[in-house]
């Protein structure tokens, strides 16, 4: 009888809420109004033969690896950072190999590291979800093959200093240390500049956020070339499809949709943040493009909190099932329209379900 390999059996089942999202997306932290006119114009001018032909990455690569200010044999084009995740663990992890997340974080870090037959190791975040760097430290053996950090994490928004995580890299030389850099753009702190420093160092970037190109699969993989190349010898020669491939140039090249986006997440943001601590909403303003905040004490608080604000037309992210987020949802943040949207249909949830200046949430965090 065929049977899937062990290791695949104890893989925890990851099913996003992906059916039914009609109205405004603020559950799975995507560019809210979409890429940028002249993506579009681009994605036009394709034809059948671009189609009809594999698609070719080194070209576009080399640009992307100009654009970051690195070189082109650093760089790997990937489908999406989920592929980048899954080929550093091909790469790396052995069966029995450690391999080490903070939790709660995002999803995808321990299914791939199970799958290559990893042993996770969960370092609990600290207190409002500090980066628990001494925590993470200290369970570095000689079995670490790889570290996975979100900066700035998903779904709590925090992130860890440069010194953190530098100290992370050094302390293991052994192990390829990958810092997801997914929410740089709203964030702004990069470890690109370390990467000469440090040979186990792994940065990877996403064009599914700020770009609005999640349909179309793309990220980056930057990392030391002698690294990279044997990375790239598990990778598909054909892994970045042709449609994202002919639009990253023009996605980079519009600087100023780019900046103006960012720069309203970023405004409503702020609001978002002063709307729940108005209503002593217990919330943690990170750096990413979202919120996570405490709305009730169980899930089943927070479920009904998802629910009235579907039905007023927005959708958020239940996000109760992770560690220490028990009554916690996530709000992904957009333009100004979407942000005064999102703040009028809030309160009236907050109203309705007797949650607006509830004292017994407790004060909120900044």
């Amino acid at each position: 009888m065929l049977n899937p390999r062990p290791a695949v059996r104890k893989i925890p089942q990851y099913h996003p809420p992906l059916a039914g999202r009609e109205g405004l997306r603020l559950d799975f932290n995507e560019n809210t109004v979409g890429c940028s006119p002249r993506v579009l114009e681009r994605l036009r001018q394709l034809g059948p033969e671009d189609l009809a032909r594999y698609p070719e990455r080194a070209a576009v690569e080399a640009q992307v690896a100009d654009y970051l200010g690195v070189a082109a044999s650093e760089t790997l084009l990937t489908n999406g950072v989920d592929e980048a995740i899954h080929l550093l663990c091909q790469t790396y992890i052995e069966p029995g190999d450690e391999a080490l997340i903070v939790v709660p974080t995002y999803s995808m870090y321990r299914i791939y590291m199970t799958a290559a037959g990893g042993q996770i190791i969960s370092v609990a975040a600290g207190k409002d979800f500090q980066f628990p760097a001494r925590d993470l430290q200290q369970q570095i053996t000689q079995r670490t093959r790889l570290i996975a950090i979100a900066n700035p994490n998903n779904p709590t928004g925090t992130v860890a200093t440069r010194e953190e995580l530098l100290q992370i890299a050094g302390a293991a030389r052994d192990a390829a240390i990958l810092i997801d850099e997914a929410y740089f753009e709203f964030y702004g702190g990069t470890l690109l500049a370390d990467r000469r420093d440090f040979p186990n160092l792994f940065v990877a970037r996403t064009f599914s956020k700020a770009y609005g190109l999640a349909g179309l699969r793309a990220g980056v993989l930057v990392g030391n070339a002698e690294q990279m190349h044997a990375v790239r010898l598990i990778c598909s020669p054909y892994n970045v499809n042709a449609a994202a491939l002919a639009c990253l140039p023009t996605a980079l090249a519009d600087r100023t949709y780019i900046e103006q986006y960012v720069g309203e997440v970023r405004e409503s943001r702020a609001r978002l943040a002063q709307a729940l601590e108005a209503n002593h909403i217990p919330h943690w303003p990170g750096e990413g493009n979202f919120i996570l905040a405490r709305v009730g004490l169980t899930k089943t608080d927070a479920a009904a909190f998802v629910d009235r604000m579907r039905r007023r037309g927005i959708l958020v992210r239940d996000r109760s099932s992770d560690p220490g987020c028990e009554g916690c949802v996530r709000i992904t943040l957009g333009p100004r329209q979407h942000g005064d949207r999102l703040l009028i249909s809030l309160q009236q949830t907050l109203n309705e379900l007797g949650l607006a200046q509830n004292p017994v949430l407790g004060a909120s965090h900044s």
